[in-house]
């Protein structure tokens, strides 16, 4: 049995290429709305949960206008948009690698809850994980993914010496940190940490392909 039984995965940018699905339903909820971005709506705003990347995009944080656009985008991404959502090429190949092996697999996501759902069942990935989290699981809403890595491994009782967690960007990295669990940077996504911002205890792995070859080799 490899070193970690249990993996706790990123979703976005990590296991799928959600970009294209969620631009297009943010550039619909402003388009609806009749608000101006303040900034360009591209990849470099995926990641952060929904509300603040609202704020961002508006330079708003009225409540009110904020919960417009929410509203907006979700009744795009909540229903079609989603659809689009890729899965990176190997990954799907990885998960039934890592499954296949008797490892137990979890999702820890900004991403709300519902999306999150839609997304694994129509990739046919459903099967694959014993527990999906996201901020929005609870309420009140977790305050960040290090508090919901914590739940996580509280909730199921996952040792933290048997855990490691998957991601792409450097929070992910910062939030395994919090929880004292190693961790491997997934660089083929676009939240890519470069090496500048990679700590000497990170390691990176590549491919899908790579990274299941690492988790195996443990």
């Amino acid at each position: 049995m490899p070193r970690y039984p249990h993996i706790l995965f990123d979703l976005d940018g990590t296991l799928i290429d959600s970009a294209p699905a969620i631009l297009a339903s943010f550039r619909s909820a402003f388009a609806q709305t009749g608000i101006q971005p303040v900034i360009a709506i591209d990849e470099s705003i995926i990641g952060p949960p929904l509300m603040e990347t609202l704020q961002l995009l508006s330079g708003n944080h009225d409540p009110a206008l904020i919960a417009r656009l929410a509203d907006a985008f979700k009744a795009s991404y909540d229903t079609e948009g989603y659809k689009a959502t890729a899965a990176y090429d190997g990954v799907g190949a990885m998960l039934a690698r890592l499954k296949g092996a008797g490892l137990s697999l979890s999702i820890a996501t900004n991403k709300r809850i519902h999306p999150t759902r839609l997304i694994l069942e129509h990739l046919g990935w459903s099967g694959f994980f014993d527990h999906v989290y996201a901020l929005d699981l609870f309420a009140p809403r977790l305050p960040h993914k290090a508090a919901m890595i914590e739940r996580l491994i509280a909730d199921r009782e996952i040792p933290k010496e048997a855990a490691i967690y998957i991601g792409d960007r450097s929070e992910d990295g910062q939030s395994a940190d919090a929880n004292g669990l190693p961790f491997i940077a997934a660089t083929w996504g676009y939240g890519s940490i470069t090496a500048e911002e990679m700590p000497a205890h990170w390691r990176q792995a590549t491919t899908p392909e790579n990274m299941g070859q690492a988790l195996l080799a443990d």
